[in-house]
């Protein structure tokens, strides 16, 4: 077997893995519903705290965020020797990008799959371990002000390489690689293309927001 096609097959896993529709499961084995026909018709773990509750969600996100950790952490460093790209982190994105692609347009389920959040950020925390809690906490600040769960992943994403350039000088660690950095700002562009629904409710004032997140602003 070459090199070329073995990376074929380690990219093919990674989206295989990232393929594993948690949130259509949950849906069936809890209510016997299709979670995408039934409240923002989205196959993710905010759609599922709104229509199943928050027990079924959490288990959701967990699962969503190990299938994007597993390819980028687990796959990529252990085969990495079987294949033909010499830079271990491109070989890292291109398996969590993979497995993000799998949750997107998962095989199991029409390519019809969630938005991607949870998986990246199961790969953030394999790429972008020191960022990963800055933009987690981002993300959180976001939904406590705003309520809106797609602005807190538009944010959150787009704030990774601001923080990849400033922590390294204040915390005198090494800076993320060149291959690093350029995913980095190629990231925000792929949330953005997958949150372009929730960005014109955004605009027409119909996007639905997380209230009981909104600690500040309850009676």
């Amino acid at each position: 077997m070459s090199e070329f096609t073995f990376l074929i097959i380690l990219l093919f896993a990674s989206y295989l893995a990232g393929s594993t529709p948690t949130s259509i499961i949950m849906g069936r084995v809890t209510r016997g519903i299709d979670i995408r026909e039934h409240g923002s018709g989205n196959a993710g773990g905010t759609n599922v705290f709104r229509v199943i509750g928050w027990k079924p969600a959490l288990v959701v996100i967990i699962v969503d965020v190990f299938k994007g950790w597993l390819p980028s952490a687990v796959f990529a460093p252990t085969f990495f020797h079987l294949q033909q790209i010499p830079d271990l982190g491109v070989v890292q994105i291109l398996c969590g990008f993979s497995a993000v692609l799998g949750h997107t347009y998962t095989l199991f389920g029409s390519f019809k799959g969630g938005k991607g959040v949870a998986t990246l950020g199961g790969m953030f925390i394999a790429l972008f371990p020191t960022a990963f809690p800055f933009c987690l906490g981002v993300a959180v600040l976001t939904i406590i002000l705003t309520g809106y769960v797609s602005l807190a992943s538009i944010l959150a994403s787009s704030s990774l390489p601001v923080f990849l350039f400033l922590l390294p000088p204040f915390f005198g660690m090494e800076p993320a690689s060149l291959s690093l950095m350029i995913f980095s700002l190629l990231i925000p562009w792929f949330i953005i293309f997958t949150h372009r629904s929730n960005i014109q409710r955004l605009r027409s004032g119909k996007e639905n927001r997380f209230e009981k997140a909104m600690i500040f602003q309850r009676k």
